[in-house]
Protein backbone atom coordinates (compact mmCIF):
# COMPACT_ATOMS: atom_id res chain seq x y z
CA UNK A 1 0.00 0.00 0.00
CA UNK A 2 0.67 3.62 -0.87
CA UNK A 3 2.03 5.50 2.08
CA UNK A 4 -1.16 8.09 2.73
CA UNK A 5 -0.33 11.84 2.74
CA UNK A 6 0.04 14.44 4.80
CA UNK A 7 -3.56 16.31 5.56
CA UNK A 8 -6.63 14.22 7.06
CA UNK A 9 -8.75 15.57 4.01
CA UNK A 10 -5.95 14.37 1.42
CA UNK A 11 -5.90 11.23 3.30
CA UNK A 12 -9.50 10.57 3.15
CA UNK A 13 -9.38 11.18 -0.60
CA UNK A 14 -6.85 8.57 -0.84
CA UNK A 15 -8.64 6.08 0.90
CA UNK A 16 -11.77 6.56 -0.82
CA UNK A 17 -9.65 6.02 -4.42
CA UNK A 18 -8.66 2.69 -3.06
CA UNK A 19 -12.40 1.40 -2.60
CA UNK A 20 -13.63 -1.49 -4.14
CA UNK A 21 -17.64 -1.85 -3.33
CA UNK A 22 -20.44 0.10 -1.77
CA UNK A 23 -20.13 0.10 2.25
CA UNK A 24 -22.97 1.35 4.35
CA UNK A 25 -22.91 2.47 7.55
CA UNK A 26 -25.31 2.79 10.05
CA UNK A 27 -25.72 6.26 11.84
CA UNK A 28 -27.85 6.64 15.39
CA UNK A 29 -28.59 10.32 15.00
CA UNK A 30 -29.20 12.54 17.49
CA UNK A 31 -32.66 13.76 16.72
CA UNK A 32 -31.96 17.70 16.42
CA UNK A 33 -28.67 17.11 14.77
CA UNK A 34 -28.20 18.73 11.24
CA UNK A 35 -25.39 19.05 10.62
CA UNK A 36 -24.01 15.50 9.84
CA UNK A 37 -26.70 14.75 6.91
CA UNK A 38 -25.36 17.79 5.94
CA UNK A 39 -22.02 17.52 6.31
CA UNK A 40 -21.12 13.87 5.24
CA UNK A 41 -22.23 13.59 1.65
CA UNK A 42 -20.10 16.70 1.17
CA UNK A 43 -16.88 14.53 1.60
CA UNK A 44 -17.57 13.10 -1.68
CA UNK A 45 -16.99 9.63 -0.46
CA UNK A 46 -17.79 7.90 -4.16
CA UNK A 47 -18.89 3.89 -2.63
CA UNK A 48 -20.07 4.81 0.82
CA UNK A 49 -23.92 4.86 1.29
CA UNK A 50 -24.88 6.16 4.99
CA UNK A 51 -28.32 5.15 6.43
CA UNK A 52 -29.65 7.49 9.21
CA UNK A 53 -31.57 6.78 12.74
CA UNK A 54 -32.99 9.26 14.53
CA UNK A 55 -32.38 8.96 18.57
CA UNK A 56 -34.88 10.64 20.84
CA UNK A 57 -33.63 11.09 24.63
CA UNK A 58 -36.47 10.05 27.32
CA UNK A 59 -35.90 13.66 28.69
CA UNK A 60 -36.98 14.91 24.76
CA UNK A 61 -34.17 17.77 25.40
CA UNK A 62 -31.27 18.78 22.71
CA UNK A 63 -29.02 20.82 25.35
CA UNK A 64 -26.36 18.58 26.34
CA UNK A 65 -26.18 17.01 30.18
CA UNK A 66 -26.42 13.67 31.68
CA UNK A 67 -30.07 12.81 30.66
CA UNK A 68 -29.13 13.74 26.82
CA UNK A 69 -26.46 11.51 26.26
CA UNK A 70 -27.68 8.59 28.86
CA UNK A 71 -31.28 8.63 26.71
CA UNK A 72 -29.46 8.88 23.61
CA UNK A 73 -27.53 5.50 24.66
CA UNK A 74 -30.60 4.48 26.15
CA UNK A 75 -32.57 4.96 22.34
CA UNK A 76 -29.81 3.21 20.35
CA UNK A 77 -30.90 -0.53 20.78
CA UNK A 78 -34.08 0.37 19.44
CA UNK A 79 -32.78 2.38 16.55
CA UNK A 80 -30.50 -0.14 16.00
CA UNK A 81 -33.64 -2.59 15.47
CA UNK A 82 -34.82 0.11 12.96
CA UNK A 83 -32.00 -1.06 10.83
CA UNK A 84 -31.97 -4.41 11.39
CA UNK A 85 -32.91 -5.69 7.85
CA UNK A 86 -29.69 -3.34 5.96
CA UNK A 87 -26.72 -5.08 5.39
CA UNK A 88 -24.18 -2.42 7.30
CA UNK A 89 -20.77 -3.05 7.57
CA UNK A 90 -20.49 -0.30 10.92
CA UNK A 91 -22.82 1.22 13.12
CA UNK A 92 -22.01 5.19 14.41
CA UNK A 93 -23.58 6.80 17.23
CA UNK A 94 -22.97 10.28 15.74
CA UNK A 95 -22.60 12.01 18.90
CA UNK A 96 -18.93 12.83 20.53
CA UNK A 97 -19.64 13.73 23.82
CA UNK A 98 -21.39 10.59 24.04
CA UNK A 99 -18.61 8.66 23.54
CA UNK A 100 -16.78 10.04 26.75
CA UNK A 101 -19.63 10.94 29.36
CA UNK A 102 -20.86 7.16 30.58
CA UNK A 103 -24.38 5.88 30.60
CA UNK A 104 -25.72 3.32 30.23
CA UNK A 105 -23.66 0.53 27.34
CA UNK A 106 -24.19 0.44 23.85
CA UNK A 107 -24.84 -2.27 21.51
CA UNK A 108 -21.34 -4.31 20.71
CA UNK A 109 -21.45 -3.21 17.37
CA UNK A 110 -22.21 0.32 17.97
CA UNK A 111 -18.90 2.47 18.17
CA UNK A 112 -19.16 6.32 18.76
CA UNK A 113 -18.05 9.65 17.19
CA UNK A 114 -15.52 10.00 19.75
CA UNK A 115 -14.14 6.64 19.08
CA UNK A 116 -14.05 7.57 15.28
CA UNK A 117 -11.63 11.14 16.53
CA UNK A 118 -9.77 8.26 18.31
CA UNK A 119 -9.46 6.21 15.29
CA UNK A 120 -8.75 9.01 12.91
CA UNK A 121 -5.66 10.30 15.39
CA UNK A 122 -4.38 6.39 15.22
CA UNK A 123 -4.14 6.11 11.62
CA UNK A 124 -2.89 9.54 11.01
CA UNK A 125 -0.16 8.93 14.36
CA UNK A 126 -0.69 11.79 15.93
CA UNK A 127 -0.14 11.26 19.51
CA UNK A 128 -0.44 15.56 20.61
CA UNK A 129 -3.37 17.62 19.69
CA UNK A 130 -5.22 20.88 20.49
CA UNK A 131 -8.67 20.82 21.09
CA UNK A 132 -11.37 23.22 20.22
CA UNK A 133 -15.21 22.47 20.95
CA UNK A 134 -18.43 24.52 21.51
CA UNK A 135 -18.76 22.78 24.46
CA UNK A 136 -19.28 23.72 28.01
CA UNK A 137 -15.67 23.84 29.87
CA UNK A 138 -16.61 20.97 31.97
CA UNK A 139 -17.45 19.10 29.28
CA UNK A 140 -14.18 19.65 27.22
CA UNK A 141 -11.86 18.99 29.86
CA UNK A 142 -13.68 15.31 30.48
CA UNK A 143 -12.80 14.97 26.63
CA UNK A 144 -9.30 16.07 26.98
CA UNK A 145 -9.22 13.37 30.01
CA UNK A 146 -10.39 11.01 28.25
CA UNK A 147 -8.12 12.14 25.24
CA UNK A 148 -5.25 11.74 27.70
CA UNK A 149 -6.22 8.36 29.33
CA UNK A 150 -6.35 7.06 25.38
CA UNK A 151 -2.76 7.66 25.14
CA UNK A 152 -3.54 11.09 23.30
CA UNK A 153 -1.57 14.12 24.92
CA UNK A 154 -3.97 17.50 24.71
CA UNK A 155 -1.35 20.01 24.26
CA UNK A 156 -4.13 23.48 24.75
CA UNK A 157 -7.90 23.26 24.59
CA UNK A 158 -10.39 25.74 23.94
CA UNK A 159 -14.63 26.15 24.14
CA UNK A 160 -17.35 27.65 23.23
CA UNK A 161 -18.67 26.99 26.15
CA UNK A 162 -22.43 26.52 24.92
CA UNK A 163 -24.91 23.62 25.76
CA UNK A 164 -27.29 23.70 22.96
CA UNK A 165 -27.64 25.69 19.71
CA UNK A 166 -23.89 23.91 17.41
CA UNK A 167 -25.59 24.56 14.48
CA UNK A 168 -25.90 28.24 14.04
CA UNK A 169 -22.47 28.36 15.11
CA UNK A 170 -20.90 30.15 11.93
CA UNK A 171 -17.60 29.48 10.54
CA UNK A 172 -15.81 32.78 11.43
CA UNK A 173 -16.84 31.86 15.14
CA UNK A 174 -14.62 28.28 15.00
CA UNK A 175 -11.70 30.72 13.26
CA UNK A 176 -11.76 32.99 16.26
CA UNK A 177 -11.90 29.94 18.44
CA UNK A 178 -9.11 27.94 17.25
CA UNK A 179 -7.16 31.07 16.89
CA UNK A 180 -7.63 31.06 20.73
CA UNK A 181 -4.97 28.28 21.20
CA UNK A 182 -1.29 29.24 21.80
CA UNK A 183 0.72 29.51 18.96
CA UNK A 184 3.21 27.23 20.83
CA UNK A 185 0.82 24.11 21.45
CA UNK A 186 -0.53 24.59 17.98
CA UNK A 187 3.01 24.21 16.22
CA UNK A 188 4.30 20.79 18.40
CA UNK A 189 0.82 19.38 17.64
CA UNK A 190 0.29 16.83 15.87
CA UNK A 191 -3.36 17.23 14.69
CA UNK A 192 -6.07 19.94 15.63
CA UNK A 193 -9.23 18.06 16.72
CA UNK A 194 -12.54 20.02 16.34
CA UNK A 195 -14.83 17.68 18.73
CA UNK A 196 -18.66 17.57 18.25
CA UNK A 197 -20.91 16.18 15.16
CA UNK A 198 -23.25 19.17 15.74
CA UNK A 199 -21.30 22.02 14.06
CA UNK A 200 -20.26 22.82 10.70
CA UNK A 201 -17.07 22.72 10.84
CA UNK A 202 -16.75 21.44 7.23
CA UNK A 203 -15.94 25.31 5.61
CA UNK A 204 -13.17 25.88 8.05
CA UNK A 205 -11.05 22.49 7.29
CA UNK A 206 -8.97 23.02 4.11
CA UNK A 207 -8.21 26.81 5.48
CA UNK A 208 -7.02 25.22 8.86
CA UNK A 209 -4.84 22.25 7.18
CA UNK A 210 -3.13 25.27 4.99
CA UNK A 211 -2.64 27.80 7.53
CA UNK A 212 -1.03 24.94 10.25
CA UNK A 213 0.27 22.45 7.84
CA UNK A 214 -1.16 19.71 9.69
CA UNK A 215 -4.09 16.81 9.54
CA UNK A 216 -7.34 18.99 10.98
CA UNK A 217 -9.93 16.09 12.34
CA UNK A 218 -13.81 17.23 12.87
CA UNK A 219 -16.15 14.32 14.35
CA UNK A 220 -17.80 14.67 11.14
CA UNK A 221 -14.71 14.07 9.39
CA UNK A 222 -13.46 11.49 11.34
CA UNK A 223 -16.95 9.08 10.85
CA UNK A 224 -16.12 9.52 7.00
CA UNK A 225 -12.41 8.03 7.80
CA UNK A 226 -14.05 5.34 10.05
CA UNK A 227 -16.35 4.63 6.87
CA UNK A 228 -13.41 4.99 4.47
CA UNK A 229 -11.22 2.55 6.45
CA UNK A 230 -14.08 0.32 6.58
CA UNK A 231 -13.11 0.37 2.67
CA UNK A 232 -9.40 -0.55 2.99
CA UNK A 233 -10.31 -3.85 5.83
CA UNK A 234 -12.97 -5.22 2.76
CA UNK A 235 -9.94 -4.15 0.07
CA UNK A 236 -7.73 -6.35 2.66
Amino acid sequence: MQPLPDGALATLAALDGATIRTVRVGLLLPWANTAVETELPRFGLANTVFHYARLVPASRTTAIDSSFWHGLRSASAGALDSLSHLPLDAVVLACTSAGFTGGPGLPDDVVTAFDALLGALAGSGASRVVLATPYPASVTEAESGTLTASGIEVLAQASLGLDDGYADVAPDQILELVGQLPEKAVRAADAVVLSCTGWHTLPVLAELERRFGKPVFSSNLAMALLAARVHASVAS
